[in-house]
């Protein structure tokens, strides 16, 4: 009930981030009663192959819903509820509750919008509509339906809870207990997935190309949703993941250095500021700023792989494909507000010291666009390195 009230008390834009966590499940989840009803007509390995390819939609949806548990402020720990009760952990509960109302909420949602096209449902607009695809003539089996339902809500709230779990403060003070202060101008640290992320990125590639020249386009392939890529081999796949895992990897290290280069060569205040504060971001933002990186780069692949002039993607090939860049953008997005937010305190000291405005404006704008050059040309050639091979 505490979480409910909770929720129901939010900030209009607490509501909206939580709803569009909702629509991100209700998307999911209509991808896979797709694939369940797939499987009562085509039962064997293709169904599960297609099960397989929601793998990407379940953990976009599941990586967006912790960014917006992570930005709440309904369950951030605060000075004075540890004394009513409401200590760390019992807010991490609360995180955890709310996430799967969201995803709850999204999933039963797929199923009523799913039972209607399939035609179980009449006394609405388009009943029936889709019977042919979604098997409409063979009896739903409710135990499957809810167990694929529960996969969303169960994931989003278990790795939100991992996150948000209470985290001990390991202090090596002196023999008289204090503790070492740290200090507040020495500069971040480097993250440490940057020569990790750069391995598996050239790794990835490589895989790739030996795939596509060894197995070419027409063997050894996943069937999509809809009908989307018969002919894509399980090397290339591999390969893909492996890039998109190593840009992951490499976008906190990419984002500090990024910062690092803003304040080379007698750097102004702009820029000063601008560059530390990527270099104190560079975990929180980096890795979001990877993954859209990743799926950018995949969908200029996927672009090249499927030109022609009968493209042989299908609706539902094409939905989880928007669940994915959809939830990539939102996350990016909800990282950016939670970096904000982190930093509330160091903007408000700034303001009151007498600093313009446009100081703030210029050092947001220096940011951003430093990271565009950063990322941007890296993503063009990652995309173009991974497409090469299937223009072949």
């Amino acid at each position: 009930m505490l979480a409910l009230r909770l929720a129901r008390g939010a900030h209009p834009l607490v509501q909206l981030r939580r709803l569009l966590v909702a629509a991100a499940s209700a998307g999911t989840g209509f991808l896979l009663l797709c694939t369940l009803a797939y499987a009562m007509e085509h039962p064997g390995a293709g169904a599960v192959l297609r099960l397989a390819w929601c793998l990407a939609p379940i953990t976009a949806t599941v990586y967006f819903a912790v960014a917006v548990a992570r930005t709440d402020p309904g369950t951030r720990p605060r000075s004075g509820l540890s004394a009513v009760g409401l200590g760390p952990g019992r807010l991490m509960v609360l995180a955890a509750i709310s996430t799967a109302v969201s995803c709850v909420l999204g999933s039963m949602v797929a199923l009523l919008f799913f039972l209607h096209l399939r035609g179980d449902i009449r006394g609405l607009p388009f009943d029936g509509a889709a019977t042919d695809l979604l098997a409409g003539g063979e009896p739903l089996p409710l135990a499957g339906a809810l167990t694929l339902l529960a996969l969303v809500p169960v994931a989003a709230s278990a790795a939100s809870a991992l996150v948000l779990r209470p985290r001990s403060v390991k202090t090596t003070g002196a023999a008289d207990g204090a503790e070492p202060a740290a200090d507040p101008d020495a500069p971040a640290r480097p993250p440490g997935g940057l020569p990790w992320g750069v391995a598996l990125l050239a790794a990835g590639l490589a895989v790739e190309t030996y795939a596509s020249g060894s197995g070419g386009r027409a063997s050894g392939g996943f069937p999509m949703p809809g009908g989307g890529a018969d002919g894509s081999p399980v090397g290339v796949l591999a390969g893909w993941a492996l890039t998109a895992l190593g840009l992951v990897l490499a976008g906190p290290g990419l984002t500090w250095l990024s910062g690092r280069i803003l304040q080379a060569v007698r750097p102004g205040a702009v820029r000063l500021l601008a560059g530390r504060v990527l270099q104190e971001e560079a975990r929180r933002i980096g890795r979001p700023l990877g993954v859209l990186c990743a799926v950018a780069s995949g969908a200029y692949a996927s672009l090249i792989l499927y030109a022609g002039p009968s493209p042989r993607m299908g609706p539902l090939t094409t939905l989880g494909g928007l669940l994915v860049a959809g939830c990539a953008v939102l996350t990016l997005a909800t990282a950016a507000v939670e970096a904000k937010q982190s930093r509330s305190h160091t903007t408000g000291a700034l303001l009151r010291l007498g600093a313009p405005a446009t100081l703030l404006r210029g050092s947001a704008a220096l940011r951003a666009g430093a990271l565009a050059i950063v990322f941007g040309p890296l993503t063009w050639i990652v995309a173009e390195l991974a497409a090469l091979p299937l223009a072949r």
